[in-house]
């Protein structure tokens, strides 16, 4: 995993149960954390049992885990546990919250148990909801058992999706273009739903840093040509090149000095009309490099593949692309394409930059993206509701086209046809070569999103987050 997420561990105990037994197994739990390479912050130091189970200490341990800036909160259940310790502070915390328990041993000959730690579970997930407190459930298992591991990771990806959304901060260059009203969207709730943010920046100013870079850092512009010119095929003059790669070291210095992780552009056309070329080779090079920008000033879309990418914990780059046109021969394959700003990473030959579909100026890439399994997922909301769509495709064959594209193959078109234009989604959405359905799904819960999955998956998305072991077979 690329990016790097830190959870509070709070093992609890109960009185009336073995403290020892907890301690033992509290002791068990911290030994495979560190096996799986988890960043934890401990309790150790709290008392000498290293647990929680007591107000006083509670009080200590969320004040810990603030100052360290935990991403969730993991209740490691190794007796029953104080239900109501941990429903406290888990409310105050208020960052995703792992429960957990280790399955409990064998009665011993008398009949006598250790632990019930299931037994503790029930009551804490009862408290947990008295308190308005979204968590995340893995099954009761031990710690070598499989769900243990894949349970750990997905939580930690979780975290991710949260900890990207929560006080995003989106680059706007530029309005909207005109003609795009569906890219429309409300400034002011997203901010006070969400508090994610945006950094509107006219494009003037954009110009402006292209010049400045220009005059002042040429050796910067060169080393983009120089790397255009290693990983892709440049079927464009020269200038127009050493425009790409200068509108690209803008854009990133204009999220650096806005503190922005993604931006979304008004790539047409007052943009063609000032520097003579489109910014898809552009937008392409800054994914590549984990800044996801997208076009036609889409600001749903921008968070949409923020998500995306932290489900997947940066491993791989996603695709802001259009629902675009049915495949001519496969009743439940779709056009996924854009004008070219899909990264290099995706492509399944080396792409060109060129002239695109739809416009004469120069500056997009044209690639088709390796085959294979794929998730897509779009943000988008109306009326003050906000959704998340989700569901599997499989990239399949189809006729060439321009610009960077994908044929997919879902396993019913109508049905997802049906869902995009009753919205409240548009003809964008995100696309990533790994399956983060679960994960997204599961983040919902914490984000104040509805998900919405386009088929009816959800039963084996839920046993998929029970670390059951379920194969999507709807395509």
């Amino acid at each position: 995993m690329t990016a790097q997420i830190r959870i509070g561990f709070a093992p609890t105990r109960r009185a009336i149960f073995s403290a020892p037994a907890a301690v033992r197994y509290a002791d068990y739990t911290r030994k495979k954390m560190d096996e799986l390479g988890i960043d934890y912050v401990d309790i150790r130091e709290f008392n000498e049992e290293g647990l929680l189970y007591d107000d006083e200490d509670r009080r200590k341990i969320a004040q810990k885990f603030r100052e360290e800036k935990i991403d969730g909160l993991f209740l490691a259940h190794e007796n029953f546990g104080t239900e109501y310790e941990c429903a406290r502070l888990a409310k105050e915390l208020d960052v995703p919250v792992l429960l957990w328990g280790p399955r409990d041993e064998r009665p011993d000959a008398k009949g006598s148990r250790e632990r019930d730690s299931q037994c503790g579970l029930f009551a804490t997930g009862k408290v947990l909801r008295r308190f308005g407190v979204p968590f995340t459930y893995m099954t009761n298992c031990g710690l070598e058992d499989p769900e243990f591991e894949r349970g750990m990771r997905d939580f930690l990806r979780v975290c991710n999706v949260v900890k990207k959304f929560r006080g995003l901060r989106v680059l706007q260059i530029g309005p909207r273009p005109f003609d795009f009203w569906s890219t429309m969207c409300n400034e002011g709730e997203l901010l006070e739903k969400f508090n994610i943010q945006l950094a509107p920046v006219p494009l003037p100013e954009l110009y402006k840093e292209m010049h400045r870079l220009e005059a002042e850092e040429p050796e910067k512009i060169r080393g983009v040509v120089e790397y255009c010119r290693a990983n892709m095929n440049c079927d464009i003059e020269e200038r127009y090149l050493t425009s790409v790669a200068s509108l690209k070291c803008a854009m990133r210095n204009l999220a650096d000095r806005y503190g922005a992780g993604a931006a979304a552009i008004q790539c047409w056309n007052a943009l063609q009309d000032e520097i003579g070329i489109m910014p898809c080779a552009a937008n392409s090079l800054l994914i590549e490099e984990g800044l996801p920008v997208v076009c036609e000033t889409d600001i749903h879309g921008a968070i949409t593949q923020i998500m995306v990418e932290a489900a997947d914990m940066g491993e791989h780059r996603a695709m802001f692309a259009d629902w675009t046109v049915r495949h001519p021969d496969n009743d439940n394959g779709e056009l996924l394409q854009h004008c070219g700003p899909w990264p290099i990473s995706v492509a399944k030959e080396k792409p060109t930059i060129c002239v695109p579909v739809a416009f004469p100026q120069n500056g997009a890439v044209s690639a088709e993206a390796r085959h294979g399994k794929i998730s897509i997922a779009r943000f988008d909301g109306d009326g003050g509701d906000y959704f998340l769509l989700l569901g599997h495709a499989k990239g399949i064959d189809g006729p060439y086209t321009r610009g960077t594209y994908l044929w997919i193959e879902v396993s019913n078109w109508k049905r997802l046809e049906a869902k995009i234009v009753e919205g409240p989604y548009i003809h964008h959405c995100v696309a990533i070569h790994s399956d983060v359905v679960p994960v997204l799904y599961e983040a919902c819960k914490y984000l104040g999103i509805t998900p919405d999955l386009y088929d009816p998956i959800e039963d084996k998305v839920r046993a998929c987050l029970r670390g059951e072991d379920v194969v999507f077979d709807e395509i």
